[in-house]
């Protein structure tokens, strides 16, 4: 278990944050990396060649420690819908075969795979939850020999619901299908193994459970794809790339791996120090132990919010790090900004409370929280 460790972020006392979720705040030592990568460009002078690879090959390196796979699988990226796009490019399936994907699954996750359907005559079938099962007993079931992609999250954006991603690997591989994920709500906050889930194309933002900073992300490449065409042409990513002195010397030829994908401008001196603080922090932390800890404090407030009245997921459907708890239809509609009155932030999607605190938090915290959202109902 980790202790609370609200002194490494700039949190004022009176707010109750519990939104990791929507977005992380800052660690103080990510702040102050950022701040002095911008500086760096104050004095440009003082920016060397090696500066452009260092620490984008550094948060390269990191993160693959935390989804358990190689550097040259991680390409970097602005965004998810970056990620996602990338793979929809590289991405061949027959016509009339068909995309799988969630029903109320993140829009960076469907509006890609609505355009290549459009663009090769392929459907697109939706996964909803029906009664009596599980959202991953619904989705193996909606797999079959039509299915040419699987488009889903780890973690459902909205109920925080956990899809077995071993299971879905398993049939899609009975099916030739290809797995592409979204793991922006679970990296960083339970374990990830690509060595055992071995998706084709997998994609992170790193604004939330991987504490970073916006507009940064990573996008896994399976090998069988590093030969494929990137979203974007530039310079960085050619095999010639280091040599600042023959870059008119043009090549077809990228460096090895997923380096291809990686996005333009990708040497951030700002952004690319604050992912690698963030990274460092919680490899520190030790991902397992991430897990553990809010597995623990979301057990407390699930009992503290079903105590209440409220319908919160079963433990064994819901990740460990995520909570959600259905409201009534006749809840006050000012709740949100309500709770934000006396210092409690938190997300509502699809009628329900989405409670998503992190180790900032600590028992006042809760305390402070399942009072005011008493008051609040």
């Amino acid at each position: 278990m980790i202790s609370c460790k609200r002194d490494l972020f700039n949190i004022p006392r009176d707010v109750i944050y519990m939104n990791t979720a929507y977005m992380s705040p800052l660690l103080n030592a990510v702040s102050d990396s950022i701040d002095a990568g911008s500086k760096r460009k104050s004095q440009p002078w003082k920016i060397k060649k090696s500066h452009f690879f260092e620490e984008s090959d550094r948060a390269r390196l990191l993160f693959s420690e935390i989804v358990n796979t190689k550097p040259s699988n991680i390409a970097i990226i602005p965004s998810t819908s970056y990620g996602i796009e990338t793979a929809a490019k590289n991405l061949k399936p027959k016509k009339s075969s068909e995309i799988v994907i969630l029903e109320n699954q993140f829009p960076s996750n469907v509006y890609p795979w609505r355009r290549l359907a459009r663009e090769r005559d392929l459907k697109i079938k939706v996964v909803s939850c029906p009664p009596k099962i599980t959202l991953s007993e619904a989705l193996i079931a909606s797999i079959d020999d039509r299915c040419a992609i699987v488009a889903i999250p780890n973690v459902l954006w909205t109920t925080g619901e956990l899809i077995d991603l071993s299971l879905v690997r398993k049939k899609c591989d009975e099916v030739n299908a290809s797995l592409v994920l979204d793991i922006t709500q679970s990296a960083g906050a339970i374990k990830t193994d690509f060595k055992e889930i071995r998706p084709d194309f997998a994609v992170v933002s790193n604004y939330k459970w991987m504490l970073g900073p916006y507009s940064t992300g990573f996008l896994y490449v399976a090998p069988k794809y590093h030969g494929g065409q990137p979203l974007e042409e530039g310079w960085i990513t050619r095999e010639n790339s280091r040599d600042f002195s023959n870059l008119v010397k043009y090549t077809d030829y990228y460096h090895g791996g997923a380096i291809r994908y990686d996005m333009g401008e990708r040497a951030n001196f700002a952004l690319n120090a604050g992912v690698v603080a963030a990274l460092e922090q919680l490899l520190e932390w030790g991902i397992n132990n991430i897990e553990e800890t809010l597995k623990s404090k979301n057990l407390w407030l699930a009992k503290k919010l079903q105590a209440l009245g409220l319908s919160v997921l079963t433990e064994s459907l819901r990740s460990p790090h995520f909570l959600s708890a259905q409201l009534p239809t006749d809840t006050n509609p000012h709740l949100l900004s309500q709770l934000e009155k006396k210092g409690v932030y938190l997300s509502e999607r699809g009628g329900s409370l989405r409670i998503t605190p992190h180790l900032w938090n600590n028992s006042e915290d809760f305390d402070i929280f399942i009072f005011e959202l008493s008051a609040a109902l």
